[in-house]
């Protein structure tokens, strides 16, 4: 059984004093959630201070990127081994925004994801298509090239630091949401290309997220498909009861 994972991509939102409050809120909503993965990716100036604030609740904390070198001239820029030093377990890597607004590539991510499986990180690495590619048949296509670019070189054993968030991009912050339907049948085609990849076993276990405008009142469908194993949430992920609704989908 693959253990759902629910994650809260909360952007360039929230102060830090605003991010402790976010937690604090969050962890009596989520103490009863049992066998579901939380994780919450605050801003890189609250990561320290949030995971004071959850340790012992079993809320882990995520980055929202990283760069792919541990140390060096590279101004601006947090390595993970450093995330992992402010209290990290995960870090998003290949978000649409990071692609669409700062030129990232299936190139740069697979360095990334391997950076962070490194030392020990879990990537959650995302893929997924626009409208005008869905529109123009392209999806397949596009999921393909992204996936084999960013998980080119892996060794097998490392598949298990890796969670795929698949992220229609016409999805994302605009209400809209893929049905049911077709996100499941992205996320067969996801598992099916890790098996190519990988070999069957490693595709069994690899935990495949929907990411796109994830709400209280559609998630609940989206877990019933056979190959969703969780949500990657934005803006519901801002408030603690709408967070927590999705955390408890079970219920």
């Amino acid at each position: 059984m693959r253990t759902p994972v629910i994650a809260g991509n909360w952007k360039l939102f929230k102060t830090i004093n605003e991010a402790t409050v976010l937690v604090n809120e969050l962890k009596p909503l989520v103490a009863g959630a049992n066998g579901v993965e939380i994780v919450v990716a605050p801003v890189f100036t609250a990561l320290s201070r949030v995971a004071d604030e959850i340790a012992g609740s079993g809320i882990r904390l995520a980055a929202q990127d990283c760069f792919w070198e541990e140390e060096g001239a590279f101004t601006g820029e947090v390595s993970p081994s450093l995330l992992k030093d402010a209290g990290c377990t995960h870090v998003i890597i290949g978000h649409s925004e990071r692609r669409q607004f700062f030129n990232e590539t299936n190139g740069s991510v697979n360095k990334k994801a391997k950076a962070a499986i490194s030392v020990g990180l879990s990537a959650i690495v995302c893929v997924g298509e626009t409208l005008a590619e869905r529109e123009s048949d392209k999806t397949f296509t596009v999921i393909e090239s992204q996936l084999m670019g960013c998980l080119a070189g892996l060794p097998a054993e490392s598949l298990k630091q890796v969670i795929v968030a698949y992220e229609p991009v016409w999805a994302i912050g605009t209400g809209k949401t893929a049905s049911d339907a077709q996100a499941q049948e992205v996320h067969a085609f996801i598992r099916g290309l890790v098996e190519k990849l990988f070999g069957k076993p490693h595709a069994e276990a690899i935990r495949i997220l929907y990411g796109g405008s994830v709400k209280p009142e559609n998630v609940k469908g989206l877990m019933q498909q056979a190959d969703i194993d969780g949500a990657l949430v934005g803006g519901a992920s801002l408030k603690a009861d709408s967070f927590a609704a999705i955390v408890n989908f079970m219920e």
